[in-house]
């Protein structure tokens, strides 16, 4: 046994590292970059997210889009989630993936439930522009809907889903 002096009072106990709770967040990009997939089957661009606003501000979410990929349905779901990312922020032509870091956006985040060896994780589900942002925005998390709320759209919102600009879906 070893003698030791630490008061728990004077320093804040770490926070949980698991997945954010799902919900909407007001997040910017602080880091990207474009690396080759693992498979060999194109590229995708790398994103990193940092919560700016609430109670779980300072975390951060990942997310990777297969923005060039062999499958052209792989590729054309990441390429219309990049292009939602970019109408959020109102980055119309891309040039360099730089132009989205500190950018505010709202994100739709969900969590992957835990599968074999991989531990839990947040996935983004859409994105949302800011609006109106200041320097000291009111809390932005946003709950999940009530257990008893379908969590799949209804037929009117797929009907309109269907009429809007690809850009513009959400899902």
């Amino acid at each position: 046994m070893a003698q030791f002096n630490f008061d728990a009072s004077q320093v804040a106990p770490q926070a949980s590292t698991g997945p954010l709770p799902a919900g909407t967040y007001l997040a910017h990009i602080t880091e990207s970059d474009v690396q080759p997939l693992k498979s060999g089957n194109g590229e995708g661009l790398k994103l990193t997210f940092e919560i700016i606003d609430g109670q779980f501000k300072g975390r951060k979410v990942w997310e990777n889009l297969n923005i060039r990929h062999s499958n052209e349905d792989t590729q054309r779901i990441a390429q219309s989630q990049l292009s939602a990312l970019c109408h959020a922020v109102n980055v119309i032509k891309l040039m360099d993936t730089a132009a989205l870091h500190f950018k505010p956006v709202r994100i739709s985040v969900t969590v992957r439930e835990a599968q074999g060896q991989y531990k839990a994780s947040n996935n983004i589900k859409g994105y949302e522009s800011a609006g109106s942002f200041s320097a000291s925005p009111a809390p932005l998390y946003t709950p999940p809907p009530a257990a008893d709320t379908p969590v799949w759209p209804t037929a009117e919102q797929e009907a309109a889903k269907s009429k809007a600009p690809a850009w513009a879906r959400k899902g």
